[in-house]
């Protein structure tokens, strides 16, 4: 039976269907490669549909963290890539800037190790654009007028594209207990100052003991919130606008974020910024998941641990929730890895992410984007 999906105001309404959700396990063939699966899995969600010939095509991924190997291999990227441009689209991956000091902090860095991590134009086809430019501050106000957030950052260059397919490494995460399409596209698409709003609720703190005074912080800071004291900078918690620039700005590392926000806040806070993001672009987006080397720990982390279960395959579908709720499900129907992190839940259906991370409660983030409606957690899982 098909899905009937109808648009009212900003939200998906379900005519009281299960959303599809197209699944490709990882066995290949000679005639049946996985490049010409994840072919089938785009014509499966009818991706010509979804973009415009001559319009800018957004493909949002993690190009991962230096030293991370975790990361979606370069290679499938091309196969996205190609089928966008048979249908005339313009396409280029992107990704956004990172509060913490990283190798990804700011545009020159991110775009060198994206490059480095194999995102080459020779090997992908497509420009790569960091989409909240060099400092993370290039970012369009959506307004959403829900519960926590009236208003949210979105980075500039995702705003303007035409569509968005948004490709996700599902893995596990500390705040989120697994990161997938929602988090892909909540956080992932967030500006700096949004990705900062989402963690934490207080201003940035100064290391007097790395900090020698050099005042590049004072010079930068757009809500004049730092000035110096006794040749060390000092922060004035009322005058902080949250724009997350200035541990990125501060090249001693001197300047450190303070990642207060509660792990149910912190989900929410996340949904209603993916809310942002598609509010525009209801029919206009594909999602796809990649459930290999599910790592214990984000792509961030410059380093990936052993995997907490064995690579199971690539889903896509046009329903954030449902994709999520589907990847998760065939995460934790796998026997666990006895090698990796897990400590329980290592059973076929035990729940994998709990054995991590056993206080958060991974179900918020899909209960509350169904909530808002950006669609519902009943799917139908279609093995192609």
């Amino acid at each position: 039976m098909a899905l009937e999906l109808v648009t009212k105001g900003k939200a998906f309404i379900y005519n009281g269907m299960k959303s599809k959700v197209y699944f490709s396990d990882l066995k290949a063939t000679t005639k049946r490669n996985l490049f010409k699966k994840l072919e089938e899995l785009l014509e499966k969600v009818k991706i010509k549909s979804r973009i415009k010939p001559h319009r800018p095509v957004a493909i949002k991924l993690h190009f991962g963290e230096r030293g991370n190997t975790a990361f979606i291999r370069p290679i499938f990227l091309r196969v996205i890539v190609d089928k966008v441009k048979e249908y005339k689209g313009l396409p280029f991956l992107t990704d956004t800037t990172t509060l913490y000091k990283g190798s990804r902090s700011e545009a020159v860095t991110h775009l060198t190790t994206a490059i480095l991590n194999g995102f080459d134009y020779s090997v992908v086809g497509a420009p790569l654009i960091i989409a909240d430019g060099i400092y993370g501050n290039t970012f369009v106000r959506v307004k959403i007028n829900q519960r926590i957030y009236k208003e949210v950052s979105i980075a500039a260059e995702i705003d303007h594209a035409d569509s968005l397919i948004s490709v996700a490494h599902y893995k596990c995460h500390e705040l989120s207990g697994f990161g997938g399409t929602l988090k892909n596209i909540g956080m992932g698409c967030a500006a700096k100052d949004g990705k900062l709003s989402q963690h934490s609720n207080l201003s940035p703190k100064v290391n007097s003991e790395l900090c020698i005074g050099c005042g590049d912080c004072v010079a930068w800071c757009p809500g004049a919130a730092i000035s110096l004291k006794n040749k060390k900078a000092v922060f004035n918690s009322e005058k902080c606008i949250g724009c997350g620039e200035c541990p990125t700005i501060c090249q001693r590392g001197a300047i450190d974020l303070q990642w207060d926000e509660n792990m149910a806040d912190f989900q929410k806070k996340m949904v209603e910024y993916t809310y942002g993001v598609l509010k525009e672009k209801r029919e206009k987006t594909i999602f796809i998941n990649f459930i290999t080397q599910v790592s214990p720990e984000c792509d961030c982390y410059p380093f990936a641990d052993v995997p907490i279960v064995a690579d199971i395959g690539i889903l896509a579908s046009t329903d954030p929730v449902a994709i999520d709720q589907a990847s998760t499900d065939l995460v934790n129907q796998q026997p666990g890895n006895s090698l990796s992190k897990l400590k329980s839940g290592l059973e076929p259906g035990g729940d994998k992410l709990r054995g991590l991370f056993p206080e958060v409660d991974w179900t918020i983030q899909l209960q509350y984007a169904q909530k808002l409606g950006l669609g519902q957690r009943d799917y139908e899982l279609i093995k192609i």
